[in-house]
């Protein structure tokens, strides 16, 4: 099965969204982490479609969405461009699963109206950690902001000779990936160029974190206005902290963390039967 390619506006840019059908059940929303795409989600999406009204979101600045020039990338700005998705879908309250900094966008956009969630589920993603960079001292977030920004300012876009060339780079970022997998995501993650090498599609001036932004105690505030039931998956060989051991989890009213064996920070490609096992009763259940 193949979904339906749709767009639709949000702060002046045209971004695309994947329609899996099955209008009349409710409706769940697969957000991607950074520097990814949608279609990261096929497999979980071809699991759940019979149950749900899947729709996934290429955010701003990735797949086949638009650029944003001069904008920060920022939480604020993707969880605007989710609230625009779901007021297009119209079906409230929606089920809502985010991966990496997908899984914060989600969970921003249920603290935001939490009337409108009815489920939440995120994969690795829950704001960030205490001692994260992006909690230094502002005088440090902006030099390192602007420094990184005049840096991608001067740097060509990274691209590949082959194919098979871009597939290997997609497995050496998550070894867990099976031939087939890797080449999916390779497929829909580049754009061809007239040389005939491959590029990502993501833009660039993505990856830095914003200069501005939530504070670390903002964030647990967020957290705090979450009413939806909530679970967190973590793989046990994630390269990121877990937010049982720093209060993240703590401020979640109704959550619940499942730590995944042999998964890395990908749990839903890595153990996807296991992801599957425990978010398809977690979603179906009163």
């Amino acid at each position: 099965m193949e979904p339906i390619s749709h767009f639709f506006y949000s702060h002046r840019l045209k971004l695309q969204f994947w329609d899996w059908g099955t209008a009349g059940k409710p409706t769940l929303l697969l957000v991607h982490g950074g520097l990814d795409h949608a279609r990261n989600w096929d497999w979980v999406a071809r699991a759940l479609h019979n149950d749900f009204h899947v729709i996934a979101a290429d955010l701003r600045g990735h797949g086949n969405s638009a650029h944003a020039p001069g904008a920060l990338y920022t939480v604020a700005e993707n969880v605007l461009d989710l609230s625009a998705l779901a007021d297009v879908v119209n079906s409230f309250p929606i089920y809502l699963i985010g991966h990496s900094y997908g899984g914060i966008i989600a969970s921003s956009y249920a603290a935001a109206y939490p009337e409108r969630v009815k489920k939440l589920i995120s994969i690795e993603g829950l704001g960030l950690p205490p001692h994260h960079r992006a909690f230094h001292p502002a005088s440090k977030r902006l030099r390192r902001w602007v420094e990184e920004i005049r840096q991608i300012e001067k740097r060509e876009a990274r691209s590949y000779p082959t194919l098979e060339a871009a597939v290997a780079r997609m497995q050496e970022a998550n070894p867990h990936l099976s031939d087939e997998q890797a080449r999916h995501l390779t497929l829909h993650g580049t754009n061809w160029n007239a040389d005939g090498s491959l590029a990502w599609k993501f833009d660039n001036f993505a990856r830095p974190f914003a200069p501005t932004g939530f504070s670390f105690a903002d964030q647990l505030e967020l957290f705090s206005q979450i009413e939806a039931a909530t679970l967190l998956f973590w793989g046990e060989e994630s390269p990121f902290p877990a937010p049982d051991t720093d209060g993240r989890l703590a401020a979640l009213p109704n959550a619940r963390l499942v730590k995944v064996p042999r998964a890395g920070h990908w749990v839903h490609h890595d153990q996807l039967d296991f992801f599957l096992a425990e978010a398809k009763p977690f979603l179906l259940a009163d």
